[in-house]
């Protein structure tokens, strides 16, 4: 049986050293899903810096697109795994789905989030069949004010939207707020 975790909290405030240190304790059998696009020389030295906190032994898998096509595999070759993270996830399938946000209407923002709660759908459904240990590091967006312009706006009404999806049927849920970690459920 599956145990979902998902692990939240601000820009740096330790969440993913927190969910490394829960993969670490479980065993040197994990598999780590990176999210991110290295796009510019400030994300591939942020990519390089994860890589390098990371044990050799981690097997790394760089998608952030049907990954439920993925579970499987994972699940006959490792017994814990961690996505990394949810946030960058959602904005990469925002800006793959061939809609100019910018200036979409309601109806095409709509369709775009229906894409990405389907993608989650999908992974979590397939997760569930499986005996992994499996923990989503994701942001907490929702503390700070309304953000000014639209792509903001939405991006932050995504990623709550699906941070709660995801927290209603995960097993275990931890806020980190600087390095310490608090379990939420």
């Amino acid at each position: 049986m599956s145990n979902i975790v998902l692990v939240t909290g601000g820009a740096r405030s330790g969440k993913s050293n927190f969910a490394e240190s829960l993969c670490i304790k479980r065993n040197n059998s994990t598999a780590y899903i990176a999210t991110s696009v290295a796009f510019d020389d400030e994300m591939k030295d942020r990519i390089k810096k994860h890589k390098e906190s990371r044990p050799d032994e981690w097997k790394t898998y760089e998608i952030y697109k049907d990954i439920y096509y993925l579970v499987k595999e994972l699940d006959e070759n490792h017994n814990t795994v961690l996505l990394d993270c949810l946030t960058l996830m959602v904005n990469n399938l925002m800006f793959t789905y061939g809609i100019d946000i910018e200036n979409a209407n309601s109806e095409e923002i709509n369709e775009i989030e229906e894409y990405i709660q389907d993608q989650l759908s999908k992974l979590l459904d397939s997760v569930k069949d499986t005996n992994l240990y499996f923990v989503i590091v994701t942001n907490e967006v929702g503390m700070g004010i309304v953000p000014e312009n639209k792509l903001s706006r939405i991006y932050r009404d995504f990623v709550g939207r699906a941070n709660q999806q995801i927290a209603r049927i995960s097993d275990e849920v931890y806020f980190v707020v600087s390095g310490i970690p608090m379990k939420v459920k």
